[in-house]
C-alpha cells in the first residue's frame, strides 16, 4: 500500500490544483480501465476502504451519503465520504470524520498519480477518485461512503466491491451520456449493485408513480446478482413529517425500531424518503438508535451544504444547488408550503449550457417570481442575457447581471425583509457566491 511520506512534492497545492484542473481537457470517458490503472500505481487502496457504502442516483444522493457518513462517525467509526462537486474548494470533496483532506496530503498523492494520469490521458474525477481512496486506505477508514460522480457502471467509483449499494431518486440529468429515458439511467445507476451488496433504496413506485420507470432497473439488478432488496415504504417507512425553513422532522419506522421525532437540518419535506433510507442503512449496519439521532442532528459537520440551505433571515435566503428539472421540481414543492408567509419571491439564477433551461425556469414559476439572472465561473455557464430572455420569452420578469454577487446585491437591495430569495441552478453559481463570502452563513 502506497505511504503517505512519498518522496517527491509539488512546490505548492496550487500546483497540484494546475495539475488537476487541466484535466478537464479530457472530459467526461466513461470507463473503468483508466482509474484502474491509476489505483493500481497507487497501491490498489479500493481493496482497503473498509465497509463500502456506494451511492447512486440523479437526486438526493449527497444528502443521503452525508447522512450516513454522520451517523457512521456518530456510532465511532472513523467514516470516509468522497462527494463531488465541490462549492469552494477541492478538499471539500474528501474527508475523514468530517474533515478535509490536507492540502499537502492531497499534493503528494497528484505527485505520484501524475505520470500514469498524463500517460493514460485520465480524466479529472479519475485522478481524484484515486487520491480519495489512497487517502482513505492509508487512515485505516474503517467505513466509506462513496457518491458516484455521473451514473453508475462506468462511473470511475464503481471498482468497489460494495457492502451496500443505495439508490435514490432518478431523473432525467445527463442523458447524453446515460440515456435519454428515466428506466436506461436506472438501469446505468443500479449498476453499481454487486452480488456483495445489500440494496436500499428511496425509490418507491407506488407512493411515486413519477418513479415507476426507475424501479424495475433497480429491483432488476438486485435480482440478478443475488442481493436483498430494502425498499422505502415496503420495508422500512417514514412518516410525522414537519418541514420547516432549514429543518426537517420526522419518524422513522424499521423493521427493528421506532424513531420518533429525528430532526435534520434541511429544508423540505423531499428528503424524508433519503433520510429514510439512509437510517435503515445505518441501523443495518449496527448503528444504534443514539447514534442515528446525533449524527443526523450534527449533518452539517460532514460538510453538507447547499440544499436549500437558509443563509440567513430578514430577508429569508436559500442556496440550492439543484441543476435539473427533477431536482427543481422538488426544490419549489418544498418551498410552496411557506410562501404565503413571504411578501413576494426573487430568484437568483444561473445554468451550465447541458441543461433543460425552460423546465427549470417553468418550475420556478410557481413561486411567482422575479428573476436575477447571472453568467458563471465556467465555460460552460450560460450567459446572463441569454438566460433573462429565456426567462422572458415565458412570461417571467427578469434582469441579467454579469456576476453573481452583483446580482445578489441587486435582489437583497429589491427585497423587503419580509421576501424570500432563492439562489439556484448551479454549483457553480453556489460556489461563486461562497466563495466570494457574499451569500452569508446560516441565520
Amino acid at each position: 500500500m502506497l505511504c503517505i511520506t512519498v518522496s517527491r512534492y509539488p512546490v505548492t497545492y496550487q500546483e497540484t490544483l494546475d495539475f488537476l484542473f487541466p484535466l478537464h481537457r479530457f472530459g467526461i470517458k466513461p470507463g473503468l480501465e483508466r482509474v484502474r490503472m491509476l489505483l493500481q500505481a497507487a497501491g490498489s487502496p479500493e481493496r482497503s476502504l473498509g465497509m463500502v457504502v456506494h451511492v447512486a442516483g440523479t437526486n438526493g444522493k449527497g444528502t443521503a451519503a452525508s447522512a450516513m457518513a454522520s451517523m457512521f462517525t456518530a456510532a465511532g467509526k472513523k467514516t470516509a465520504l468522497y462527494t463531488s462537486p465541490h462549492l469552494v474548494d477541492f478538499t471539500e470533496r474528501i474527508r475523514i470524520d468530517g474533515r478535509r483532506i490536507p492540502e499537502d496530503a492531497a499534493a503528494r498523492y497528484a505527485t505520484l498519480l501524475k505520470p500514469a494520469a498524463l500517460e493514460h490521458q485520465s480524466t479529472f474525477f479519475e485522478v481524484t477518485t484515486a487520491i480519495a481512496f489512497a487517502w482513505f486506505a492509508d487512515c485505516g477508514v474503517e467505513v466509506s461512503v462513496l457518491e458516484t460522480g455521473m451514473g453508475g457502471r462506468l462511473d470511475a467509483t464503481n471498482v468497489v466491491e460494495s457492502d451496500y449499494a443505495v439508490l435514490t431518486r432518478i431523473g432525467l440529468d445527463h442523458t447524453e451520456w446515460l440515456g435519454s429515458t428515466i428506466s436506461a439511467i436506472a438501469g446505468e445507476k443500479a449498476a453499481i449493485i454487486k452480488p456483495s451488496s445489500r440494496v436500499f433504496t428511496s425509490i418507491n413506485p407506488d407512493a411515486d408513480p413519477g418513479q415507476s420507470e426507475a424501479f424495475g432497473p433497480v429491483r432488476d439488478a438486485a435480482q440478478g446478482c443475488g442481493a436483498p432488496l430494502q425498499v422505502v415504504g415496503r420495508d422500512f417507512s417514514f412518516g410525522g413529517v414537519v418541514a420547516e425553513p432549514g429543518l426537517l422532522q420526522l419518524d422513522v419506522v424499521t423493521a427493528s425500531c421506532h424513531y420518533k421525532g429525528l430532526r435534520v437540518p434541511v429544508t423540505g419535506a423531499f428528503h424524508a424518503p433519503g433520510i429514510a433510507t439512509a437510517v435503515a442503512v445505518a441501523e443495518d449496519a449496527g448503528v444504534g438508535p443514539e447514534a442515528v439521532r446525533e449524527g443526523l442532528d450534527a449533518l452539517a459537520s460532514t460538510g453538507y451544504r447547499g440544499r436549500l440551505e437558509l443563509l440567513g433571515h430578514r430577508p429569508d435566503t436559500f442556496l440550492d444547488v439543484s441543476h435539473n428539472a427533477d431536482g427543481m421540481r422538488a426544490t419549489v414543492d418544498a418551498l410552496m408550503p411557506f410562501l404565503s408567509r413571504y411578501r413576494d419571491a426573487r430568484v437568483l439564477f444561473g445554468l451550465v449550457s447541458d441543461k433543460d433551461s425552460e423546465s427549470m425556469i417553468r418550475e420556478l414559476m410557481r413561486l411567482r417570481c422575479r428573476f436575477a439572472t447571472t453568467g458563471l465561473p465556467s465555460e460552460r455557464g450560460v450567459a446572463s442575457e441569454e438566460l433573462a430572455e429565456i426567462c422572458r420569452g415565458l412570461g417571467a420578469e427578469a434582469v441579467a447581471f454579469s456576476s453573481p454577487p452583483e446580482a445578489l446585491q441587486f435582489l437583497r437591495e429589491e427585497a423587503s425583509p419580509d421576501s424570500l430569495i432563492l439562489i439556484t441552478g448551479s454549483f457553480y453559481l453556489a460556489g461563486a457566491l461562497l466563495e466570494k463570502g457574499t451569500a452569508g452563513k446560516a441565520g
